[in-house]
């Protein structure tokens, strides 16, 4: 009869090879739960710590991998320090999947914000479900030709205030607008003063440097940039939408969560992943706000673009 006792020793070598095996996986669960815990700590060399930040909830999927490892190889220890690296991703990520904490209650406006993708072939198509979701504000990234798109909103959007290749599209009337300095030598956001039912709301739009493995300096710099010009503002209500090219778990981040709510942190499900639009891992498109209550949040495919779209709801 087999015995299938979870570390029983075995004659010979056999034994000291499956201990050693689940030696190997308590190892990696161990570094696994420490890089959970503490990614924002590893140097940022090159930008790597950056990445490293922007896909730590993705790590997770190293949970049921060791599990699975643990179990071939019939080791209760490593099963048991499986279950450090799973706790701390419960209690770092798992409120995302819970209930909303801020949600609820009718929004009085409601914004959804696309970066179109250049050289999009059919932008119009890519923000027809934005106006079909009942959004009242529609924010644009990497426009080519605001004129083309004009034919599609102009009806449901009379109002529009854009500056080079980012735009703001809204029911409401736009009482003022101008283009917002991020430190990248060229103008890629703006400024603009809704005039919504509720009162006024300051919205911005922007597209922040942009950020690849080992290249974040410009990124690095134009969050930063954001960061001063949104705290030297005054308006009691404001939200930014927009490619920021930075993760909320991103440790660049920190300037702007230090001003300003995250409206698919408080009152979306999930982490929100829009970016690539095929199979999102991470989220450089971002609502954030201050001085007003989110009623809802979420993402939202749409076609011809390499982004999801970010919609949000808002009471005040």
């Amino acid at each position: 009869m087999t015995d299938s006792r979870i570390d029983e020793p075995v004659r010979g070598g056999a034994g000291r090879s499956g201990d050693r095996r689940g030696l190997v996986v308590v190892l990696l669960a161990v570094l696994l739960a420490a890089v959970l815990a503490g990614h924002r700590a590893i140097p940022n060399a090159h930008g790597l710590g950056s990445l490293l930040d922007s896909v730590t909830p993705l790590l997770g999927l190293g949970v049921p991998v060791l599990a699975l490892a643990a179990l071939l190889r019939r080791s209760r220890r490593a099963l048991v320090a499986v279950l450090v690296p799973a706790t701390v991703w419960i209690l770092t990520y798992g409120g995302a999947w819970l209930a909303p904490a801020a949600g609820g209650g009718l929004a009085g406006v409601r914004v959804a914000s696309q970066n179109l993708r250049a050289g999009n072939p059919d932008p119009t198509a890519t923000v027809a479900p934005l106006a079909e979701s009942g959004a009242d504000l529609i924010a644009l990234q990497e426009v080519d030709d605001g004129d083309r798109l004009a034919p599609g909103l102009r009806q449901r959007y009379p109002h529009r205030a854009a500056v080079s290749t980012v735009a703001l599209w809204s029911r409401y009337p736009i009482r003022d607008s101008a283009g917002v300095d991020t430190g990248l030598g060229w103008t890629r956001a703006l400024r603009a003063v809704v005039a919504t039912p509720q009162g006024d709301l300051v919205v911005y739009v922007v597209h922040l440097g942009s950020a690849r493995a080992g290249q974040t300096a410009t990124r690095d710099e134009t969050v930063r940039s954001l960061a001063r010009t949104v705290g030297a503002d005054r308006a009691d209500r404001l939200v930014v939408l927009g490619d920021l090219n930075t993760a909320s778990t991103d440790r660049v981040f920190v300037p702007l969560t230090r001003l300003l709510r995250d409206a698919q942190a408080d009152a979306g499900r999930g982490f929100g992943f829009t970016w690539p639009s095929r199979l999102p891992v991470t989220r450089p498109d971002h609502v954030l706000y201050r001085g007003i209550t989110p009623t809802a949040a979420g993402v939202l495919r749409t076609p011809a673009s390499d982004h999801r779209a970010v919609t949000a709801g808002f009471r005040w």
